[in-house]
């Protein structure tokens, strides 16, 4: 008698689903018709998942529209726990909150930020509180908020696009990470083009994004060196830590005496950087497992061992320029802006660098520096050398020609 009660009571559970669904299509297929089609053929839809499942059932008619419910992870989390699970652990969690912590962010205009139309429309895929969600939903800003959908498309959530390279190219491109640009040139992206286009056979190998950052799925998406490739403990070779020290001061992660800053803490608690060799080896082995599919497990070490080895070399370039214009704030040349911690260059600041010879050592460092180790790991030889290392040289001798000339000029 139980169970019968349990399935009539289910019964009714779907069948109201149902009219709430049939009511939400009768309505919107004369005003958003497009997005109705993308949700019928989703799974979604052939899985009884209505509308109401994630927009709730508050919304009746076009003059309740703000109580349209919009889905957050957690939605999602009712039915893809496990994925949820792994992507609250990887570092496209953490893309809202890296974004809101750099100091240039609060300069940019609010349509760049919140307004979606810059760093917010790819930050937007990170964790949102529920007072920043209520913010922006106030400010009319009714996107962005899943995360999920920055890569499943709503309303089709399709498997098959996420699982495309293509779905990472709006982000992954562009001046300070361009790895769609790098991927879609190097041997990898090329075979993969030709087995979309079906000129190689569907069971050729062709690695994507996915296969070498989203291992069978998993969400947790994050490498050994992290995005601005520093890390601890400061690699054994004295000269190359040196380097990295001043890379560190450069960002206020460590202070002019060399200690960490509060910064330290933040990195920590967001887990954005390998802080341990061990944390940092456990990426690198789940890599070269990877790459052993195809090649050698000798043949992926030594590749990889070159993109380490491209950071040291670029590292050298990266501290020379600093300490150059940190020269210029020893002397008294450039005057230290009140939001600095202290009388050095600060790269975090980006393009809203007080002078010239600082916007350059920033460009140096987040477009020639990430494009010098980034394209030799993402095995594009024309981002490693000419996109990279080579604009790199040439930044170091603008950068010493302008201190020269600004000294001249403060004489």
């Amino acid at each position: 008698m139980k169970q019968m009660l349990f399935l009539f009571t289910l019964l009714l559970f779907l069948s109201s689903l149902t009219i709430l669904a049939d009511e939400c299509i009768d309505c919107h297929t004369k005003i958003t018709p497009n997005i109705v089609s993308d949700w019928q053929i989703s799974k979604h839809s052939s899985n009884d998942v209505g509308c109401e499942t994630c927009h709730g059932s508050e919304h009746t008619s076009a003059a309740d529209v703000d109580k349209v419910s919009l889905p957050t992870y957690e939605t999602c989390n009712d039915c893809h726990d496990t994925q949820v699970d792994q992507f609250l652990k990887g570092k496209h969690s953490m893309a809202w909150a890296a974004a809101k912590a750099m100091p240039t962010t609060h300069m940019l205009p609010k349509e760049m930020f919140d307004g979606m139309k810059g760093c917010g429309g790819c930050h937007k895929l990170g964790v949102k509180s529920e007072k920043e969600i209520e913010r922006l939903s106030k400010e009319g800003s009714k996107f962005g908020h899943a995360s999920c959908d920055a890569c499943h498309t709503r309303h089709t959530f399709s498997l098959d696009e996420a699982r495309s390279p293509q779905a990472c190219q709006t982000c992954h491109m562009g001046f300070d990470h361009p790895q769609w640009e790098m991927y879609s040139s190097s041997k990898h992206g090329v075979r993969n083009n030709l087995k979309q286009l079906g000129i190689l056979p569907e069971n050729a190998a062709a690695p994507t994004c996915q296969t070498c950052h989203m291992v069978d799925g998993d969400h947790e998406v994050r490498t050994a060196w992290g995005f601005l490739a520093v890390k601890l403990p400061l690699p054994e070779d004295k000269e190359w830590a040196d380097d990295q020290v001043t890379i560190l001061k450069a960002l206020g992660v460590l202070d002019m005496e060399g200690k960490p800053t509060a910064l330290v803490d933040v990195i920590k608690a967001a887990d954005v950087a390998r802080l341990t060799q061990e944390a940092w080896q456990t990426e690198r082995d789940k890599m070269i497992k990877v790459c052993s599919k195809c090649h050698s497990e000798n043949f992926a070490k030594g590749e990889l061992a070159k993109g380490d080895e491209s950071i040291k070399h670029a590292d050298k370039l990266m501290a020379e320029a600093i300490k150059e214009v940190a020269s210029l704030y020893k002397d008294g040349i450039l005057k230290k802006p009140e939001s600095y911690p202290f009388a050095y260059p600060m790269l975090l600041t980006f393009h809203d660098a007080p002078t010239v010879i600082e916007q350059d050592l920033f460009e140096m460092f987040l477009k020639h520096r990430m494009r010098t180790f980034q394209g030799t790991f993402h095995a594009s030889p024309d981002y490693a050398l000419w996109y990279g290392w080579s604009e790199m040289i040439r930044d170091v001798t603008k950068i010493k020609e302008l201190a020269v000339q600004m000294r001249r000029d403060h004489q």
